[in-house]
């Protein structure tokens, strides 16, 4: 299992299996306390992004925002040389959190074990991307950093663009999908309209 794992579920630019790990290396994590505070996150935005996105176009957006910001990591290691296997959801994650922060700035949060302490969304989503852009910048190896700030340039994106150029434009691809459907299922015995 360990050798899958690595092969499939790391991502590493000089790994033999390239385009899988983009996408499965999101659903694996370096430990239960890894995988526990990505879950956390996930758990308290998700509401929120449901809301602004609707369940499907959430989908969506979270498989893209794993497979974008690996490949922004890819290029951050290609860059810098340094051929480090990474996973986990983070890079998702933070495009969901940066969505979410970007929609609804001035909503108030707090961390789990300092309640006290409040601020705004939109001071967060600084704060965080301040904090990557110096650990990627001064080639800290305590996340991913490039994932996290590839997950976040996208959250920001989508939701400020990319819902109008993406989601919407789908329509007609989703009207010819239905429509070959039926009358597929016409031609084969089925209901026809």
């Amino acid at each position: 299992m360990r050798r899958i794992m690595f092969t499939y579920f790391t991502s590493d630019p000089s790994s033999r299996a390239l385009c899988s790990p983009m996408l499965l290396s999101t659903f694996s994590h370096f430990s239960l306390f890894h995988m526990a505070a990505n879950m956390y996150v996930l758990w308290s935005f998700s509401s929120s992004i449901v809301s602004l996105l609707g369940c499907e176009q959430f989908m969506a957006v979270y498989l893209s925002a794993g497979v974008i910001s690996t490949f922004v990591s890819y290029v951050a290691k290609m860059a810098t040389g340094r051929f480090e296997p990474s996973l986990g959801a983070s890079g998702a994650i933070m495009t969901v959190l940066a969505a979410v922060c970007t929609k609804m700035p001035e909503a108030k949060l707090a961390i789990i074990f300092l309640p006290m302490f409040t601020f705004t969304a939109g001071s967060a989503l600084k704060a965080i991307i301040a904090f990557d852009t110096a650990g990627l910048a001064l080639g800290w190896r305590l996340f991913d950093h490039a994932a996290h700030l590839g997950g976040a340039l996208f959250g920001m994106w989508y939701v400020t663009y990319g819902h109008e150029l993406i989601w919407k434009n789908r329509e007609p691809l989703v009207k010819a999908w239905h429509e070959m459907r039926t009358k597929n299922t016409g031609k084969g015995g089925g209901k026809s309209n």
